[in-house]
């Protein structure tokens, strides 16, 4: 069995069904389950976004936040200077992805393991939500 780390995005006060369809949508993309799933991760920021939560806990994922900074040094294919600019980073999710797919805690791993670079979903209350899904890397 493959493991993969999810790496979350998503407007502020984005509903849990947005965010569950966006995931679920995004695993159906990489022939992956809710099962394969190790650990979820997003920004610091989003540490107190309800939906974010409230997935973890329903999925029984673990759920990782990095501060802007940590996100900013990790290399991926879609940086978004728009995300920059609200969030002090280039990338939200795939850089949480990678980080919490890396061989150890705090290093990244490289950009080719995401099997999903950066899947939008707008739900039907036109919030946001952003999935990136990466292959974790053993030891």
């Amino acid at each position: 069995m493959t493991a993969y780390t999810i790496g979350l995005g998503c407007d502020r006060g984005v509903p849990l069904d947005t965010m569950r369809d966006a995931v679920h949508l995004a695993l159906a993309q990489a022939g992956a389950r809710p099962e394969d799933v190790v650990a979820a991760a997003s920004i610091a920021l989003k540490r107190d976004e309800a939906a974010l939560l409230a997935l973890a806990r329903e999925q029984d994922w673990l759920l990782y936040f990095y501060e802007a900074h940590e996100l900013a040094q990790v290399t991926v294919p879609n940086p978004s200077e728009t995300v920059r600019r609200h969030t002090g980073t280039p990338s939200v999710s795939e850089a949480a992805a990678l980080l919490a797919a890396g061989p150890t805690p705090g290093q990244a791993a490289p950009a080719s393991a995401l099997v999903i670079e950066k899947y939008k979903h707008r739900g039907l209350d036109g919030k946001n939500a952003t999935v990136s899904i990466a292959r974790k890397q053993s030891k």
